[in-house]
């Protein structure tokens, strides 16, 4: 994960100032959580890097129909795969226009030769963008494309195929994630000639709704509307991103109107929002898991006694009542409750203190033990409130004897030292990037995700990555779901973590404010508008 800022600071004089702009019936001002690290998503890694590249600025191969979160046309406009599930064609949407910017101006539309470039950046090491920006292509190698694809190629300018090297059912779904958006490979091309390649990155051009137009890091984002939008007109010019961490600070300026848009409010804002006849607070179904990993690289935690008596040990009922507040639920599973393949009939481990110390006596410890256990310095859906998480796991934890210091880090250094293994015990979760229970059981849990660093618990149990294997290779949703049950036991008896949460996202605005919505595609700006 990237701890510092890559991007430049850009700030064009011939803009308006940002009071100016604001006052302007024709935007829309959304309160960010953090700065982007990138505004190429192929390089970054956090949610609002993704919401302000992606999912503004870019389009995808596929798009993800809200209601069923199954894959649907977006730049590709249909695909077949070969009998033997190893190769697929897609063919293209013709007549897609790329923005252009101070640095470029496309001469073409969108075709097979960005899809290409697309790819290959990130899975070729010789190919000339592969190191631009110290690129790090974390989604692409966690979902396996790296090994996956053995080929890619042109048909003609609106069809492209890609070779497998196994059938991959989840294969389709991962090109509707935000490290697939397109990048134009005409702007690529002309940047690296003129020696400048870091400006697709730090100058993005790509088919979304909107255009950068200024950057001022920590503070503002000013977009400006496509004209030429493949998926039609986007009704408000101006889009504003004000770079607000602070969570009470993103509430205060909804109130005040500095803002229109904020996400993931604390639960504990929730009556206050409901309570203003100016505000609407807004909720979606989420597939995501909050959870606490165990490093089972480390003793004890590579104890299997030690592990199932910490499950027994962690009251999550209480957890739930205190941080959540409503808006999430009990997890027992690393696959959501409503998602394919989750096994409703899963054993969950009770609070039951008493069973937690016979299980530790067992297991040599019955003085107890010390662990550092690590506190996100985030707020997610999953975990709206580490801190307060953290202390109650703590607090847990010493009536069995077991004594946890709780530690924490900024964000980026929190997931490189997870990837790394650095931890104990950490608080970790996942947010759905497409739909399909692999992006969960396989990313999560695999013995190849301890090498990508997305395997917190660098837990590898060959029977369980087995069947997450013939899982990924079946294309019978039945048969698969099947199998990702039988993965399900072995994770409970395992008990790799201590599955925690699986919360609703949230986000409110202005009760003027129409057309905005949130999904498993992350924030859809497209047709936001204010009445």
């Amino acid at each position: 994960m990237k701890t510092g800022k890559t991007l430049l600071g850009l700030l064009l004089s011939a803009l308006l100032p940002a009071s100016a702009i604001a006052a302007n019936s024709d935007t829309i001002i959304y309160c960010s959580e953090a700065s982007p690290e990138s505004f190429n998503p192929q390089i970054a890694s956090s949610g609002p890097s993704f919401v302000a590249s992606s999912q503004v600025l870019y389009s995808r191969l596929v798009n993800f129909d809200p209601k069923t979160n199954t894959p649907v046309p977006s730049l590709a406009t249909g695909w077949t795969v070969s009998q033997d599930g190893k190769t697929w064609t897609f063919t293209l949407r013709q007549g897609v226009k790329f923005n252009s910017n101070k640095f470029f101006k496309p001469t073409r539309d969108f075709n097979a030769d960005d899809v290409i470039f697309s790819v290959m950046r990130q899975k070729d090491p010789n190919h000339p963008y592969h190191k631009v920006s110290q690129g790090n292509y974390e989604y692409f190698q966690d979902v396996g494309l790296d090994k996956l694809i053995t080929d890619v190629k042109k048909l003609d300018d609106y069809h492209v195929q890609f070779t497998l090297s196994e059938p991959n059912a989840a294969f389709l779904a991962d090109w509707g994630m935000d490290f697939a958006s397109i990048l134009s490979a005409e702007y690529a091309d002309a940047m690296l000639k003129k020696g400048t390649p870091e400006n697709v990155d730090n100058w993005p051009i790509g088919t979304g709704p909107y255009a950068l137009q200024q950057y001022k890091v920590d503070s503002l984002i000013r977009y400006i509307a496509n004209p030429n939008y493949w998926d039609g007109e986007v009704p408000t010019k101006h889009l504003i991103f004000s770079i607000t961490p602070n969570v009470e600070t993103r509430l205060a300026k909804l109130k005040t109107n500095e803002c229109q848009i904020i996400p993931a409010p604390s639960p504990v804002q929730f009556e206050q929002i409901k309570g203003d006849k100016n505000l609407t607070l807004h909720s979606v179904e989420a597939l995501n898991v909050g959870y606490l990993a165990f490093n089972t690289e480390k003793k004890p935690f590579d104890n299997v006694l030690v592990r199932q008596a910490l499950n027994y040990a962690v009251d999550k009922k209480s957890i739930i009542n205190a941080v959540f507040m409503g808006s999430g639920s009990v997890a027992k599973s690393p696959i959501p409750p409503n998602m394919m393949g989750f096994n409703k009939d899963l054993k969950d481990y009770d609070y039951n203190p008493e069973k937690a110390k016979a299980l530790l006596k067992q297991a040599g410890l019955d003085k107890g033990f010390e662990a550092t256990l690590w506190s996100m310095p985030v707020q997610r859906p999953y975990n709206p409130n580490s801190k307060r998480i953290a202390e109650m796991i703590q607090s847990d934890w010493a009536k069995v004897g077991v004594k946890a210091k709780i530690v924490s880090y900024e964000w980026g250094e929190y997931l490189s030292g997870i990837r790394k293994g650095e931890h104990d015990a950490a608080l970790y979760g996942w947010m759905s990037d497409n739909g399909d229970p692999d992006n969960f059981a396989d990313v999560l849990l695999s013995c190849d995700s301890i090498q990508s660093g997305s395997n917190a618990a660098r837990w590898c149990d060959k029977q369980y990555t087995s069947l997450i294997d013939q899982a990924r290779r079946v294309s019978a949703p039945q048969e698969r779901a099947k199998l990702y049950e039988q993965a399900q036991e072995i994770f409970y008896q395992q008990a790799p973590w201590v599955p925690l949460a699986n919360g609703r996202t949230f986000y409110a605005t202005r009760s003027n404010v129409t057309g905005y919505s949130v999904s498993l595609m992350g924030s859809d700006f497209s047709k936001a508008k204010i009445n």
